[in-house]
């Protein structure tokens, strides 16, 4: 079933950003001996995977599954009637279970697209690591190895190791707490985000603790997110995505400057959840290097006048989150919210140093799930970001507010799903509807039909893309 944000809620008791600028960078130059530092890691982390789930000499008890999924999906411009994109992707998965409860599971993924006009040419994601990022095989088709990890038991905890997808938030269509992964932005924020998000190379255990279970993160992985290319459907051209502008002063472009070393540059974290009062609550710990990315300037002279030069780079950071939800009869409340030591916005002060503004971050998202007519779900959710310290000529306002409304309904016992979700920014007064009907043809077999339509201002995040308004139809089939 499709879903935005990859899940589906079910009612139980209880229970983004900004990237590339829009221009072609210089070079990409990463901190450290990233490749070979990143090359070691992964080899040391493998070793220690085959050690651990290597069963006795006359284990028997082997199972090989394989299965694959394939999904089509083709959209259109509502407003010239061009192709966007005529794509199709293969995620094939294998999983081997072994004796003692153990897996190995690897999942990759082809995609191919006749137009070539989502991501144009042979972006070469640099700011992704090499052993994390996809590889195009010339300019209509990539492949990726999405997951590849192994599950073990390990008394009464489970080790999952090597590459994965962590998701400690849950909120619809936009992101407060799921910051473990980067994402990808090739499509902006249209993708389901199990399908955008860039799964890591992750050592992650969990051990419950009496009532509760505490998850223990190491992500040796220096990968951010993946920005769309700057002459993409859904290249960045807002304000708020871009380096600064200043006033009569001509921009110049270093490049990127990305952390490369795992280990010294490497994320942690734990989180630690259980039910308390009849909710069901997490706290969570992220030391990390935030990634979106941030443009440092450096004031500088030419021929032509002032300058100043931007680095693409990343900064350092402390999230601490929450969240919570509990049902209470035909209603869900849930929440998440954060603390972030230091975020980097963008000023065109040139008092500004390096025309960061360095602040606090403190944000949430409140949501009311109802669930009183049959078939039904209806959603609001609240979200704002505020920085603590203010700023001059910030790129963005120092409260940021969006909310967003979902309707989902379902008929032909469950095999008919209508379903909308509406963002909305309050600051600038744009924002995204995407309608969608769903219907599921046989096990395993759905087609769609659907909308993505933005509005407001060009200057708006949003409002950015209403010239890529698109209709979408798409079959997503099971093997």
């Amino acid at each position: 079933m499709l879903r935005y944000g990859g899940r589906v809620r079910k009612r139980t008791r209880g229970g983004r950003s900004v990237p590339r600028a829009a221009w072609s960078l210089a070079s990409a130059r990463p901190r450290g001996a990233a490749r070979a530092s990143c090359g070691r890691a992964v080899a040391l982390a493998w070793a220690s995977l085959i050690a651990i789930t290597a069963p006795p000499a006359a284990a028997t008890d082997w199972r090989l599954d394989a299965s694959a999924l394939i999904v089509f999906e083709t959209a259109v411009d509502t407003g010239d009637a061009r192709f966007q994109k005529a794509e199709v992707a293969a995620y094939p998965r294998l999983e081997l279970d072994l004796p003692g409860g153990a897996a190995l599971v690897g999942v990759a993924r082809v995609r191919a697209d006749a137009f070539d006009r989502i991501d144009p040419g042979r972006p070469d994601a640099p700011e992704v690591a090499r052993l994390t990022r996809r590889h195009a095989l010339g300019n209509h088709i990539d492949w990726e190895l999405r997951e590849l990890f192994a599950d073990v038991a390990l008394g009464p905890a489970r080790l999952t190791l090597g590459k994965q997808q962590v998701v400690w938030g849950e909120a619809d269509g936009l992101k407060v707490l799921d910051l473990v992964d980067p994402q990808g932005f090739r499509e902006f924020i249209l993708e389901r985000f199990d399908r955008s998000r860039i799964p890591l190379w992750t050592v992650n255990v969990e051990v419950p603790i009496g009532p509760t279970e505490l998850q223990l993160l190491w992500v040796p992985d220096p990968s951010h997110h993946e920005l769309p290319e700057p002459d993409g459907v859904f290249g960045f051209t807002s304000p708020q995505l871009l380096p600064p502008a200043v006033p009569g002063v001509v921009p110049q472009f270093a490049g990127i400057d990305r952390p490369g070393n795992a280990f010294l540059d490497s994320d942690a974290g734990a989180r630690l959840r259980g039910r308390l009062g009849g909710f069901d609550l997490s706290i969570s710990y992220l030391y990390q290097y935030d990634d979106r990315p941030v443009f440092a300037g450096r004031f500088g002279s030419s021929a032509a006048g002032p300058t100043v030069s931007f680095t693409q780079t990343y900064e350092r950071t402390h999230v601490v989150g929450l969240t919570f939800a509990n049902a209470f009869g035909d209603f869900t409340v849930r929440g998440e919210a954060l603390a972030r030591s230091d975020r980097f916005i963008g000023s065109s002060d040139p008092r500004t140093p390096r025309l960061l503004h360095e602040t606090p971050e403190l944000a949430y998202v409140l949501g009311l799930d109802w669930f009183g007519l049959r078939d039904t779900l209806l959603s609001v959710q609240l979200f704002q970001s505020w920085l603590v310290d203010d700023g001059r000529a910030l790129v963005r306002d120092r409260l940021d507010t969006n909310v967003t409304v979902f309707g989902q309904h379902r008929m032909l016992h469950d095999r008919l799903t209508l379903e909308a979700i509406w963002i909305h920014n309050l600051n600038d007064g744009d924002g995204l509807v995407r309608p969608r009907v769903t219907y599921e043809l046989r096990d395993g077999l759905d087609v769609w039909l659907g909308a993505d339509v933005f509005y407001g201002d060009r200057r708006g995040v949003f409002g950015q893309f209403r010239h890529a308004d698109r209709a979408v139809l798409g079959l997503e089939l099971g093997l």
